[in-house]
């Protein structure tokens, strides 16, 4: 059975290429989408996703807020944080965001799937992970 993934992140082309290629990977299966953090929050609650995948900038709370409120109410879900700031933000301030990763936008779709696979499938080899 394929693991669910809620995507959040305010760009509908982001949302929508960000589906494509977790339906191209067939092992996972985008459950809902987000526009924003409070969004997020909410279908999270109700869908209860294997995997939250968090844009950092958006309306109504950002990504940091929302794992933050995600992690309080659902401490085991896996948050990654993919964001175009993810290389700013790495290192000892990812420390204070409650993602269990930091994925930079610009580090492309190869980055974004070994942390799917890091957390999903716990497999150890990938990109930067919270704390190192």
């Amino acid at each position: 059975m394929p693991k669910q993934v809620l995507i959040a992140d305010d760009n509908s082309v982001v949302r929508r290429m960000v589906r494509e290629f977790f339906e191209e990977r067939g092992d996972v299966q985008v459950c809902g989408e987000a526009a924003n953090g409070l969004e997020a929050l909410e279908k999270a609650k109700e869908l209860r996703p294997d995997l939250v995948l968090l844009d950092l900038v958006m309306p109504e709370m950002n990504g940091a807020e929302a794992a933050t409120a995600l992690k309080k109410l659902m401490p085991n879900m896996p948050i990654i944080l993919f964001t175009m700031y993810g290389r700013n933000i790495r290192g000892s301030r990812n420390q204070m965001i409650d993602a269990d990763l930091v994925i930079s936008k610009s580090d492309g779709m190869a980055a974004l799937e070994s942390a799917v696979d890091i957390l999903l499938n716990g497999q150890p080899d990938g990109p930067d992970v919270k704390g190192s």
